[in-house]
């Protein structure tokens, strides 16, 4: 008889970690592969972000802190809020997490109820579905087409909605598309939800500074009639380059920031005190980098997507955030090619091309496989070139 609960048997290992590890285990072996699997910058933690880590230490700020946050840090979140979302709230409606991925699961972990159905659309990011399962909800996958932008319509809100839904869940700049929702398609979204007043919304928010092409970012909280029914995760990982630093937070009813801050303070506690202080001069300090490094990425999306399109076979759109693209293979599986899924284009263009992607699959919607640009120019044309041979050898 195992002694692995029936809970861990239902979900699978994060794929993207997968590929990354697979990866850095090739280049161990002395393959030189190129890994375009991480959704991490390449960009370093700014210095005065590290200096004020560096100063909490000399200052012995190295104890526990409350269980869901710091007063400081709560307070930098509740002013960043106002300051760039128009949004108000008070530290109670605040909760600090070790990275946004806890926030996350501990919001489903004390609101799922067994049989609770949440609306994921697809392509989605991997641990969407399998934080729902472990804390016992049903994932409701929602598929969405590529002649969408990938994004989810109001027509298709309104037929997945049941009497189970509880919560919504969107992602805006998407992982793993990079797809950003316009004002104008989260209003039409928030109609539907509005007549749908059980329904509870979770936004990711955590590629918000990450955009191009004058795209106007706006979170559906703003939307006032639904405030109260969301809880809006964001955190200091991909803008601030803090991705070790694990520090995710989340604005919401006061209620489910309650019962949050109870599961983790039976979890891990509170988050790491220095990477709090951090954090806090990371929403309070100098915010302007972040135009540079998304000026950066949007140069290598540019170039992504130019050279994908220019591959016979594949079929790539332009995102307008995050810093991914998911291009679609769907032309070079089949008879012709050997390959019958995108998990065996994966497979094969790593073992052959010696470059790491992840399948589409992984992300809800076959077909298809998603690039991390989030990595060098000099890696990416590289890697741009290794794909095109591959493509171009598979008849």
């Amino acid at each position: 008889m195992s002694i692995i609960s029936d809970s861990l048997k239902r979900i699978k290992p994060s794929p993207t970690i997968a590929v990354t590890q697979k990866a850095r285990e090739l280049r161990a072996a002395g393959k030189d592969v190129i890994g375009l699997g991480a959704g991490e910058p390449d960009f370093d933690t700014p210095d005065n972000i590290k200096d004020a880590a560096i100063k909490a230490i000399k200052d012995g700020d190295t104890k526990y802190t409350a269980v869901d946050g710091t007063p400081a840090l709560k307070e930098a979140i509740v002013n960043k809020f106002k300051r760039e979302n128009n949004l108000t709230y008070s530290t109670d409606q605040i909760t600090v997490g070790t990275g946004g991925k806890q926030v996350l699961y501990n919001a489903f972990m004390s609101t799922l109820n067994k049989g609770d159905e949440v609306i994921i659309p697809a392509p989605y990011w991997v641990s969407y579905p399998d934080m729902v399962l472990l804390a016992g909800g049903k994932p409701k996958i929602v598929k969405c087409k590529q002649e969408d932008g990938f994004k989810l319509t109001p027509k298709k809100l309104k037929k997945a909605i049941s009497k189970k839904t509880k919560w919504l869940i969107l992602n805006s700049p998407s992982n793993p598309t990079g797809a950003g929702y316009s004002k104008e398609e989260i209003e039409g979204l928030a109609k539907v939800l509005i007549k749908n007043k059980k329904i509870h919304i979770l936004s990711d928010d955590i590629y918000e500074h990450i955009k191009y092409d004058n795209f106007n970012f706006f979170t559906i909280a703003q939307i006032s009639k639904l405030k109260d029914r969301t809880l809006t995760m964001n955190g200091v990982s991909k803008s601030y380059a803090m991705t070790g630093w694990r520090i995710g937070y989340a604005a919401g009813p006061k209620d489910i920031i309650k019962a949050i801050g109870k599961i983790q303070s039976q979890s891990t506690s509170n988050p790491s005190s220095v990477s709090q202080a951090a954090s806090v001069e990371a929403l309070n300090g100098t915010q302007n980098f972040l135009q540079e490094r998304s000026d950066a990425f949007k140069k290598r999306r540019d170039f992504v997507v130019n050279s994908l399109n220019r591959i016979k076979g594949i079929k790539c759109l332009k995102p307008n955030g995050a810093f991914y693209v998911f291009p679609s293979c769907k032309k070079l599986l089949g008879k012709k090619t050997k390959l019958k899924t995108d998990s065996d284009f994966v497979k094969k263009l790593l073992e052959k091309g010696n470059v790491a992607v992840v399948q589409g699959s992984a992300f809800g919607l076959d077909g298809y496989f998603r690039i991390s640009y989030a990595t060098s120019m000099e890696k990416l044309k590289v890697a741009m070139e290794r794909i095109k041979s591959f493509c171009e050898n598979l008849a």
